[in-house]
């Protein structure tokens, strides 16, 4: 979480002095030469890869999701940022039940209801600056959604095809675009851009081994605790304060999260224990 908002840190530090495709295609194609030690160890993995379209549609929909979030963090608040960023698990919820056709019960329905009243709540209409930040966080939190449920169907596909796919889908699909946008690159900030991506793929390595060794429900409970280092770093770092309303709006956010996470979890084991 740590190496995440310090990639986080940086993008929001430049993001108005650089296009999002541009810092988008550096983080990635730093992601991609971390990943040739591990693509070498294991070679046979990517023998026989399967669902080729849907490796393609994950990247395309990653894509989108790091261009409009590194967009819209230049442009928010950085805790307002982290905390609609939670919805993603309401918003997966909404989407399985549509698209996946899960069946969702009456608790998570309300929950992804109190969801909503949070974040109109966080964002504080009476007290909100319209910028194309805010829509771009909108697209961020449907495009990334979208992607979890493609990873969900890619989930027999070994870890290293998923991420050399990842990280080399995204240099060559944001490559153009990085190139029309291109902005002119200040020797000095060559070091601090090319950090992003050394951040932001070792924060990937850093979870997959924590999923490893740890357990999903904690880890998941662990991940709110990122909203206080984001509020931290907006405060410290960019002088954000955070108002009443925000902080009340994101207790729901989070509060709801959790009871739709929880809800899902215990209608799983139930399940379970029916099947016995």
């Amino acid at each position: 979480m740590s190496l995440n908002i310090w990639a986080l840190t940086i993008v929001k530090s430049v993001g108005l002095e650089y296009t999002a495709w541009q810092i988008v295609f550096l983080r990635a194609i730093i992601g991609f030469f971390m990943m040739i030690p591990w693509i070498l160890r294991q070679p046979s993995a990517f023998k026989d890869i399967q669902h080729l379209q849907l490796h393609a549609l994950r990247v395309g929909l990653s894509a989108l999701t790091l261009t409009t979030s590194f967009f819209a963090i230049a442009r928010i608040p950085f805790a307002l940022f982290t905390a609609i960023n939670f919805t993603r698990p309401l918003v997966l919820m909404v989407m399985a039940a549509f698209i996946l056709r899960e069946t969702i019960s009456s608790r998570q329905w309300i929950a992804a209801v109190i969801g909503l009243i949070g974040v109109i709540i966080a964002l504080e209409p009476g007290e909100l600056v319209l910028t194309w930040g805010l829509p771009a966080l909108f697209l961020t939190v449907i495009f990334g959604t979208s992607a979890i449920i493609v990873t969900r169907k890619l989930s027999g596909a070994p870890t290293v095809v998923m991420m050399t796919f990842y990280t080399a889908g995204l240099s060559i699909l944001t490559l153009p675009f990085a190139l029309w946008s291109w902005v002119p690159m200040q020797l000095n900030d060559w070091p601090i851009l090319l950090a992003i991506g050394l951040f932001a793929q070792s924060a990937q390595f850093c979870f997959l081994k924590a999923h490893k060794w740890g357990e999903a429900g904690f880890l998941a409970l662990l991940s709110y605790s990122s909203l206080l280092l984001s509020t931290s770093v907006g405060y410290f770092v960019f002088d954000e304060i955070p108002q009443l309303g925000f902080v009340f709006g994101a207790v729901l956010i989070v509060g709801a999260t959790l009871w739709a996470t929880l809800s899902a979890r215990r209608k799983s084991i139930n399940l379970e224990k029916t099947k016995l």
